[in-house]
């Protein structure tokens, strides 16, 4: 039971994320919060945590208290009935079919960026033995 109260508040977070995007992009949007919608979009979509999670406490505390005040204030400052066509579009746009070729490519830059990373962790510790 509890899992799927998880999932449906995963879904539900991640149309509210999609539609602050289609937010920021439509000119009917007031242009503060056209700002604080493209800032909260792009801070929950981006694979670069401000704070890293692997930091005791603090490393969740960008995903767990900034992420849903960032989606509150954009929800705030957009007018109720634009906002209301934004989740509609984004609730539609969230049931069409996913893309292999898009997960496929992000996985390879998520691999790319590991291997990238960890051959550059290796080369400091090298050069740091020395």
């Amino acid at each position: 039971m509890a899992y799927r109260r998880l999932k449906n508040w995963a879904r539900a977070l991640k149309v509210e994320i999609m539609a602050l995007w289609l937010a920021a992009r439509d000119s009917r949007t007031p242009p503060a919060a056209k700002l604080v919608a493209a800032a909260v979009a792009a801070f929950a979509l981006s694979p670069v945590d401000l704070i890293p999670d692997f930091i005791p406490i603090l490393g969740y505390l960008d995903d767990l208290i900034i992420l849903p005040l960032g989606i509150a204030l954009a929800i705030r400052l957009i007018p109720a009935p634009l906002m209301a066509q934004f989740r509609t579009e984004a609730q539609r746009l969230s049931d069409r079919p996913k893309s292999r070729t898009a997960m496929a490519v992000i996985l390879l830059i998520w691999l790319a960026s590991g291997l990238a990373l960890s051959l550059y962790a290796a080369h400091w510790i090298a050069h740091r033995a020395r």
